[in-house]
């Protein structure tokens, strides 16, 4: 019996609706701004997959990966067909390779606008 089922993989960021728009260029689907006063919270409901969440988060302070002084928290891994086409694809939209050389592997690394990393796996 399970105690809960996933909703939503939330993630803290400087701007919420800039990293909603990278994600919805690399995953699809569209984003949807709620505003609370003065807090903005952007979801991002993913074709077929988990919805994904953006809130601001002030001194936000990206992740290191790798490093030995701090973990990488967690990171999101992506199914792509065609790891030469999807690794084009998210260097244009803005993201950073943090390990990519290896061609041999079934994956590589990357990190989104804000820091974030998250593999594209061809698995």
């Amino acid at each position: 019996m399970t105690l809960a089922k996933l909703g939503v993989v939330v993630l803290d960021c400087p701007d919420p609706r800039a990293l909603a728009g990278f994600y919805a260029e690399v995953l699809g689907g569209t984003p949807t701004v709620e505003t609370d006063g003065e807090e903005e919270w952007v979801d991002l409901k993913v074709p077929g997959g988990t919805p994904l969440a953006f809130q601001a988060s002030p001194g936000y302070v990206p992740p290191t990966w790798p490093s030995p002084d701090g973990a990488q928290q967690f990171h999101l891994d992506l199914v792509v067909d065609d790891l030469d086409a999807a690794e084009k694809g998210v260097l244009a939209l803005g993201a950073k390779p943090l390990d990519a050389e290896d061609r041999q592997r079934s994956f590589r690394v990357y990190a989104d606008p804000a820091g974030h990393p998250f593999c594209l796996c061809a698995c």
